[in-house]
């Protein structure tokens, strides 16, 4: 069972929801160890602003967290500590040790987690769908991975979106090589017989 936090993206989430409401996936409690242990889809990139939220949900979960590391490819500013429900968390990052689209928490003497981070702006089809990979306990791609593959399914949409277009805007038939028979139109109704000659 996955644990999720507010609701599933849908095109309408940042309409129907508050900016307070988190968008988080969790894997299952007990699940076999995978890369990923969920996804967080931040509203911004001010993780100052973001993480408070974050770690309000994951404490009574995960225990306190007291330790967060990023890879600043993703965040513009770093702060070294934030205040949070009542403890501070401090901030590390990894440029190279660390996949960009991935944030990593420790929970003091008991454990360490891995997340996602969906990028703010992702289209909601594609966050739901990177949200729903990332809390998979049989997953086995790394953050960065399943960011290409969202981006690779993303193309293939894309290139299916443009040939139905093309398809519309051409009445809903093929564009037609000049060198290939005419197509006969369907015929549909009744033909009148007529009497044959001898």
């Amino acid at each position: 069972m996955t644990a999720t936090v507010s609701h599933s993206p849908t095109t309408e989430a940042d309409d129907r929801f508050s900016s307070s409401s988190l968008r988080l996936s969790l894997a299952p409690v007990g699940s076999a160890p995978a890369l990923l242990d969920g996804a967080w889809w931040p509203r911004s990139r001010d993780l100052g602003a973001e993480l408070p939220s974050l770690t309000a949900v994951l404490d009574p979960l995960w225990g306190r967290i007291t330790r967060v590391t990023v890879n600043p490819t993703q965040w513009p500013v770093i702060p070294r500590k934030v205040p949070v429900a009542g403890h501070v968390v401090n901030v590390g990052w990894f440029r190279d040790e660390q996949d960009p689209h991935e944030l990593l928490l420790r929970s003091y003497h008991v454990g360490r987690w891995n997340l996602l981070v969906v990028p703010p702006r992702t289209a909601p089809d594609s966050a739901a769908w990177l949200m729903a990979a990332a809390s998979d306990p049989r997953g086995m791609s790394t953050a960065s991975r399943l960011m290409e593959e969202a981006a690779r399914l993303r193309t293939l949409r894309d290139a299916d979106r443009a040939v139905e277009a093309v398809w519309d805007s051409e009445g809903g038939h093929e564009s037609r090589d000049s060198d290939a028979p005419p197509r006969v139109p369907a015929m549909t109704g009744m033909v009148p017989q007529q009497p044959r000659g001898r």
